[in-house]
């Protein structure tokens, strides 16, 4: 059994452990109440433009740049992960499901170009590690996410894409659901996939009627920009709540083990404690009997 003074530093040691954690899950509390109230502003608007942009019949001939099918030679894929840790197995889900799409894309007969953007210090560190794969690391951009720097980015993308630089976008990130859960996400950004229509009980949805001012063809090449702009951005805001929903259940976890660790330490100084006066006692019970003879 330990000695007290070995107990009594443990003892202090996970009580300061506790205080840190407890201070780092009501930081995140805050920071994932905004984020939340973020997100779950942005998602009707985004749905309901990308709603609007199905409904768009894009197979009468009316394309945009943007829906370009080509072959998959120069693939890019955008990795969000976190500029901090202490979120769990929030950024180590984000690395291993980018490094499943390069070994995919590797594995591939044709043998894709694979580059890459990240946004966030875990996984531009991961990656950055491999040679001539990173082009561009983006982390300023989590720690105070302004819609127009987002926005930047997210067209140059689409210019990339435009001028032939890559064939294929894709996102990879983790998609907020509620503060327990995040979902890990691997999205195509580019090409937009013309989706087939949703289908109700074997019968094909019928799409909504729109009246077209000035023509259908103006309106898609407007549409298509604004939608996948609002896309990314919706992108970065799911992983910033998913993230801080991260840090504060892992807090909220740390800080309760070492309430139960107290708990058990508290108890072997008890325990210790008692061992010591009783062997006090004995001692002295031993040496009074001993005068005696």
């Amino acid at each position: 059994m330990a000695n007290l003074k070995e107990v009594r530093t443990r003892i202090a040691s996970v009580s300061s452990t506790q205080q840190i954690t407890s201070a780092m899950k009501m930081v995140s509390a805050a920071k994932f109440r905004r984020a939340q109230n973020a997100i779950m502003g942005m998602r009707p608007y985004a749905a309901q433009l990308a709603s609007i942009v199905a409904d768009i019949d894009i197979e009468d001939g009316v394309q945009t740049p943007y829906h370009e099918q080509r072959i998959k030679e120069r693939v890019l894929l955008v990795v969000v992960t976190s500029n901090k840790g202490l979120c769990g197995a929030f950024n180590s889900n984000v690395i291993k499901e980018a490094s499943s799409r390069l070994a995919y894309y590797d594995s591939l007969p044709s043998h894709p170009e694979v580059k890459m953007i990240t946004l966030g210090k875990r996984g531009s560190e991961f990656f950055q590690k491999q040679k001539n794969l990173v082009v561009g690391s983006y982390d300023d951009l989590l720690d105070n996410p302004n819609f127009d720097d987002i926005v930047n980015l997210c067209q140059s993308i689409m210019d990339s894409f435009c001028n032939k630089e890559y064939d294929v976008v894709e996102i990879v990130y983790n998609q907020f659901k509620n503060s327990l859960t995040q979902i890990l996400s691997c999205e195509q950004f580019l090409p937009v996939a013309n989706k087939d229509r949703e289908r109700v009980d074997g019968e094909t949805k019928t799409k909504n009627d729109y009246i077209y001012e000035p023509d259908k063809e103006t309106i898609m090449r407007d549409m298509i920009p604004m939608t996948l702009r609002s896309q990314f951005y919706r992108v970065i805001l799911d992983s910033l709540a998913a993230e801080h929903g991260a840090r504060m259940t892992a807090m909220q976890k740390a800080t309760d083990n070492a309430t139960e660790l107290l708990k058990e330490l508290r108890l072997s100084y008890n325990k210790a404690r008692q061992a010591a006066i009783t062997n006090e006692i004995i001692e002295i019970v031993s040496g009074s009997e001993a005068l005696k003879n």
